[in-house]
């Protein structure tokens, strides 16, 4: 009886051994385990990390967008200082900068006469002309207002200093009367109101016409001679 009792006791002893053994296998497995879970949590840390790089570096390139790129951006500024160039264009030229004289243009010869007006920049600045003069002519019958001659008119810059020239034609009175007597010479520059009014250079007369006749014109700046 004792001897069976005794195996019994060995047997129970070694079962409890193999189950203990068992469950720190179990819980080896267990632990082996572990790395995966938590390099899969790594892994998903860090590609939420490699997105929040990308927003970050994104962040940051919209940080130096307005900070860091802004010297890029200055550079482009400078670009937009092309922009402030072009914003900074010279501003139109007005009447008081500008030295108005008008002079007999006439070719002998020619079917019209022609009167060239000058316009000289004495502001001390560039400034900027663009399209047609106005011009009247005083006469003892009236103001007679010419007309474009319709050519292209391009903007135009002038320096201190410089000249641009425009040409006025009108019809020569070879009627053999005295005509529409010419008393003065009314220039208004583009976009101005203000005007000069200068002593007329070209012939004393014009023809008396019906208006069927040929009119005054007048020609851009940059033009000069028979108003084109």
């Amino acid at each position: 009886m004792r001897v069976r009792k005794l195996t019994l006791a060995a047997m129970a002893l070694a079962a409890g051994l193999s189950l203990t053994a068992c469950q720190n296998d179990d819980g080896g497995s267990d632990q082996g385990a572990a790395p995966p879970a938590s390099s899969a949590a790594s892994s998903s840390n860090g590609g939420s990390g490699s997105a929040g790089s990308d927003q970050q570096d994104g962040s940051d390139s919209a940080g130096k967008s307005p900070n860091g790129t802004d010297g890029t951006d200055g550079t482009g500024g400078s670009g937009g200082t092309g922009g402030t160039g072009e914003d900074a264009k010279a501003a139109k030229c007005s009447t008081d900068e500008l030295e108005i004289t008008a002079i007999d243009a006439t070719v002998g010869g020619d079917a019209e006469g022609t009167v060239a007006v000058d316009l000289k920049n004495g502001g001390g600045r560039d400034c900027s002309l663009a399209g047609y003069a106005g011009v009247d002519l005083k006469t003892n019958s009236g103001t007679v207002s010419a007309e474009r001659t319709g050519d292209p008119a391009p903007r135009i810059v002038l320096g201190d200093g410089e000249t641009v020239t425009f040409g006025i034609t009108y019809p020569i009175n070879d009627s053999g009367g005295s005509g529409v007597r010419i008393t003065g010479l009314v220039v208004t520059p583009p976009d101005e109101t203000k005007s000069v009014t200068l002593d007329w250079p070209g012939g004393s007369s014009l023809p008396v016409t019906d208006g069927s006749g040929t009119p005054v014109r007048v020609g851009p700046l940059g033009s000069a001679g028979q108003g084109g």
